[in-house]
């Protein structure tokens, strides 16, 4: 099935993330005891933690291509929806972790000037996150995975922390410490906020929340199917990163059931031509006249 075979491509994304932070922080931590430099080391230590959060990407991959079951009649494909929010939080933690640093050390007032080498270092992993950063968004886009999205932004999000150690460790070069506080809180407001928006995302998927723009892009590609006299109501779902639809619509009284079924096979076959769309559920209800519409309202 495409829909698994897509998931399984996303695993490789979550993968190259996993072993770009492995090798990446422990370069910079090495570098960063032998170079003198807590920039380096910070970051280091950052990358650590976002090993945590590649993990639980790659396990609601995984999760999410078990099939339906007894108690997931529509599959565990919402287990990307859930890997994405754990790992907002993990963004968060990180960027509040870097602005409380940046606050510290404007404080604390450190003159221990760093190894300009660091500096170096620190652009060249910053230039490596960039490139797997790439290559995620480039792979979430073509299967439209929101785990891997977020597992994405979070390359990002290091790849910028990287180029604050960066600024930082140059800034002490030339007496200007506080170009490492500047970028510092620069960079841990930016991850805060790009946690902010996948938070938001996440949490309004799995609240069933529904874009109307595509609601409405759905309801007009029904309402022009012959046969289909008017849309009573139509709802749909995000489950994952796949569209559950249900509608409900009104056909000529005078029908026979096949014909009725036949307009019902119809909506679903348009339906399964919009992109992600996975189910479509049909209810068919006769057509009522303006009167018989108004009696009934006024007997409930």
């Amino acid at each position: 099935m495409n829909v698994y075979e897509d998931i399984r491509k996303g695993e490789r994304g979550a993968w190259v993330s996993i072993a770009a932070y492995v090798i990446l922080s422990t370069f910079k931590l090495i570098s960063g005891y032998l170079f003198a430099s807590s920039a380096l080391l910070a970051d280091g230590f950052n990358n650590l933690t976002d090993i945590v959060a590649s993990l639980a990407v790659l396990i609601g991959l995984r999760i999410s291509q078990k099939p339906p079951d007894s108690d997931h009649a529509y599959g565990h494909f919402r287990a990307e929806t859930v890997a994405a929010l754990i790992a907002s939080f993990i963004m968060a933690m990180v960027g509040i972790q870097v602005i409380i640093g940046a606050i510290r050390s404007l404080f604390e007032g450190n003159e221990t000037k760093p190894d300009l080498w660091s500096a170096g270092i620190a652009i060249i992993c910053a230039v490596v996150m960039g490139g797997v950063y790439l290559f995620n968004r480039r792979l979430a886009e073509q299967i439209n995975n929101q785990a891997l999205m977020a597992a994405a932004k979070d390359n990002f999000s290091d790849a910028l922390v990287s180029i604050g150690a960066a600024v930082g460790i140059i800034g002490a070069q030339f007496g200007l410490p506080w170009l490492d506080t500047v970028a510092a809180l620069a960079v841990g407001v930016l991850i805060c906020k790009t946690a902010w928006d996948i938070f938001r995302d996440s949490t309004y998927r799995l609240t069933d929340g529904f874009d109307e723009e595509q609601l409405g892009d759905l309801r007009g590609t029904v309402s022009r199917i012959p046969g289909v006299e008017r849309i009573k109501d139509l709802k749909a779902r995000v489950h994952g990163n796949h569209v559950l639809v249900d509608v409900v619509i009104e056909v000529d009284p005078n029908l026979t059931v096949l014909e009725g079924h036949n307009i019902c096979d119809t909506v679903e076959e348009r339906m399964s031509r919009i992109k992600n769309v996975m189910h479509v559920h049909v209810h068919v209800e006769p057509r009522e006249e303006e009167g018989q519409e108004t009696l009934n309202s006024h007997n409930f």
